[in-house]
């Protein structure tokens, strides 16, 4: 038997010394990369989380290796992992929610192109999953000329300061360089939730893209086939409707 810190008597716990601290930051992690959506790094982490940096990079180590989360491809951040989303599916006692690797294994089976998704919440772009046999252009490519990708695109036509710190650089020869063409084409883009390159950002390369929504109406990220150009315009009605389709199933995964 122990005081309390009121001077009354309890029974003894498992817990001890700064156990139960240690389990509520743990608890605030997992619920900071809900929040802040896969991809989610160390940092960004800690902070929401509102844990020291040193203490948030020992115990994310820990919840990867208990399963808790996971690193997404890139290694850049974290999500939640298989034991989250197992504890969650026993409290909703209902059908587990696909996965995003489920919905683009489905993806992948109906196109040979490279199928990908990322994330841009905060107008910082990370690829969520990438495509095993395809190459596919890298998060950091994106962003340094996001104007020339058909992702990158999306992220400036739905979070718009991230204009700002754009600069139009020309990468390939039919890259958008004009300030007013870009403006047009975003305006576009939310027009008609779909988003094109063609040989902008390498030569021989397309790709579309399609936005993708948290539970709410946010567009939190994009889905984007990627495949030679020719094979891949702007009017292709079954690309876009598989893609639309992709998107729908994705709300609320990333």
């Amino acid at each position: 038997m122990v005081a309390d810190k009121r001077g009354g008597r309890r029974t003894e716990s498992g817990f001890g010394g700064q156990q139960p601290k240690a389990v509520q930051k743990a608890l605030a992690m997992l619920e900071a990369v809900a929040h802040l959506g896969a991809g989610a790094t160390a940092r960004q982490i800690a902070a929401h989380a509102q844990v020291p940096a040193a203490t948030a990079y020992r115990m994310l180590n820990f919840l990867v290796a208990d399963g808790f989360l996971v690193r997404v491809p890139d290694l850049s951040g974290f999500a939640l992992g298989r034991r989250t989303s197992e504890l969650a599916y026993a409290s909703a006692a209902s059908a587990p929610t696909r996965s995003v690797t489920d919905v683009l294994d489905a993806i992948r089976g109906e196109t040979r192109h490279g199928v990908y998704v990322a994330s841009f919440r905060s107008g910082t772009l990370r690829i969520v999953d990438t495509d095993p046999d395809h190459e596919v252009v890298s998060a950091s490519t994106v962003m340094r000329n996001p104007h020339a990708h058909a992702v990158g695109k999306l992220m400036l036509a739905y979070h718009p300061r991230s204009l700002d710190t754009s600069t139009l650089r020309a990468v390939t020869a039919r890259t958008v360089v004009s300030e007013q063409a870009l403006h047009e084409e975003l305006a576009t883009i939310l027009a008609t939730e779909v988003s094109f390159e063609d040989e902008e950002s390498r030569l021989g390369r397309a790709a579309l893209a399609v936005p993708v929504r948290e539970s709410g109406s946010n567009v939190v990220g994009g889905l984007c086939l990627q495949g030679v150009s020719g094979r891949i315009n702007r009017d292709n009605r079954d690309l876009k409707l598989l893609l639309r389709e992709g998107a729908q199933q994705l709300v609320g995964l990333i």
